[in-house]
């Protein structure tokens, strides 16, 4: 086992940060800490763990200056981009913060003389938050804040990629305040990840990940009667009726399928397009695609930066390969971006079109900047080809007609159904998903559910 944690960065391939991994008493020690400081959390009041989570978020904020080019360094992050995961950090959090009194709220069933009868929220313990690197910020908060906020203790191990985020989480909850060992961060191996959640210490585990990460998230736990949530891959499909205002919906579908470099599990991974609008939505992609600027994310001009490593890259240059093999065309001209370079992290966009679903770069997650688009003749049609993933996490549909959105969306498997937009979580709604998307919940009233218990009260007033 590694006993240091490397980020390399997929700017220029130096070694960005590096940091020792926890040694096994410092692990045992920090979750012993973990669980006693819990025991005294729970029992702070809502409104001062309100105070210590949005003081965190104000701390957070402060450091904008620093993080964004952080996360450029670390993953790839254009700089002109960096600062809208803080606006999202924020959103998240504060929302979250407002619902915690009427989410954790007492559930009271209707009066019953003679009886006093309710349903109490309880916290966990300590929740286990294991975030990935391609959103580092936005993942880890829809656990952090309401786990704090609804009374669990947190121990956040963030991706060797984006290592420097959990420092940043530590730093802003210290300079909130927050009682020690109430949130700790903690660097650590896959190997030591495993060992802490076989090794009951933990109460929950939150992960985000791939479906490979999730199935050794779930064998760790075996045996230990936690809940595990998994938020895990995509390939998130889309459909544009002939109804759809083009403009917007070659708009929005060009960003939700480039932005971050198409590394995003909730980005537009494959799209259908119903065969009477097929030409002008193929001509408007592949124009606005051609616009993008493939560069160092450290340079404002650029609006797609690397992928978060060369190996990666490799992977979608070989789905597109294979694809093109098996008859796809190629709609951009990789040689028309002058950064892009094979065996490199820097690879520029792709359309394919003449795709099928016995092509990978259909059915397997790319994870990286190319979309397949499919022409269909109807709403039956399109609503099979979607179904027709492992995967379901969100499905964007694209029309004017809001009561076909919902009809459509019925016949989806999918944890989220758009309309007219992509690529998004609102607070105010739970993020889920279905199949090998994973299980579980965040965010929203719902995401509350999931780390607290409920604890039943049936008392007696009336014994005579």
């Amino acid at each position: 086992m590694a006993d240091k944690i490397k980020c390399i960065s997929p700017v220029d391939g130096s070694t960005y940060a590096e940091r020792a991994v926890a040694k096994k008493k410092d692990i045992a020690a920090a979750f012993s800490a973990a669980h006693a400081a819990q025991e005294k959390w729970q029992r702070a009041p809502l409104a001062e763990r309100a105070k210590y989570c949005s003081a965190a978020v104000d701390a957070m904020l402060a450091m904008k200056d620093q993080i964004v080019p952080e996360l450029a360094w670390q993953m790839g992050r254009p700089i002109r981009y960096g600062a809208g995961e803080l606006r999202g950090f924020e959103e998240r959090a504060r929302y979250m913060i407002a619902i915690a009194e009427r989410s954790l709220a007492d559930i009271r069933p209707e009066p019953k003389d003679g009886f006093l009868r309710y349903i109490k929220r309880e916290p966990l313990g300590v929740v286990f938050t294991i975030a990935p690197w391609n959103y580092p910020y936005l993942t880890a908060v829809n656990s952090i804040i309401p786990a704090l906020m609804a009374g669990n203790a947190v121990v956040l191990k963030h991706a060797a990629q984006t290592i420097l985020v959990g420092e940043r989480f530590a730093k802003a909850f210290k300079a909130a305040g927050l009682p020690k060992d109430v949130f700790q961060n903690l660097v650590l191996s896959h190997e030591q990840t495993a060992d802490i959640i076989s090794g009951g210490h933990v109460s929950m585990v939150c992960f985000t990940g791939s479906v490979s990460g999730g199935k050794a998230m779930e064998k760790a736990a075996a045996g230990r009667f936690i809940n595990v949530g998994l938020e895990l891959g995509g390939k998130d499909p889309a459909y544009v009726r002939p109804d759809a205002n083009m403009a917007h919906a070659i708009e929005n579908l060009v960003d939700g399928a480039f932005f971050n470099s198409g590394q995003s599990c909730c980005g537009i991974e494959r799209i259908y397009v119903h065969k009477k609008v097929w030409g002008d939505f193929i001509d408007g992609v592949v124009d606005l695609t051609k616009k993008y600027v493939l560069g160092s994310p450290l340079d404002e001009a650029t609006t797609l930066g690397p992928m978060v490593k060369p190996e990666a890259a490799d992977f979608v240059r070989k789905q597109i390969a294979s694809a093109q093999r098996a008859g796809a065309k190629a709609h951009i001209d990789p040689k028309s971006f002058a950064r892009d370079r094979k065996g490199s992290a820097y690879m520029a966009p792709q359309v394919l079109t003449g795709v099928n679903h016995q092509m990978s770069v259909m059915t397997e997650e790319s994870f990286g900047p190319v979309v397949g688009i499919m022409k269909v003749s109807d709403d039956a049609e399109a609503i099979e080809l979607m179904n027709d993933s492992p995967y379901g996490l969100t499905a964007a549909v694209w029309t004017e007609d809001a009561d076909a959105a919902q009809k459509i969306g019925n016949e989806i498997a999918t944890g989220t159904v758009f309309m007219n937009r992509c690529d998004y979580l609102d607070p105010a709604l739970t993020w889920t998903g279905v199949k090998d998307t994973g299980r579980g919940a965040t965010l929203s009233v719902v995401g509350y559910e999931a780390l607290t218990r409920p604890k039943s009260y049936h008392l007696r007033t009336k014994t005579s």
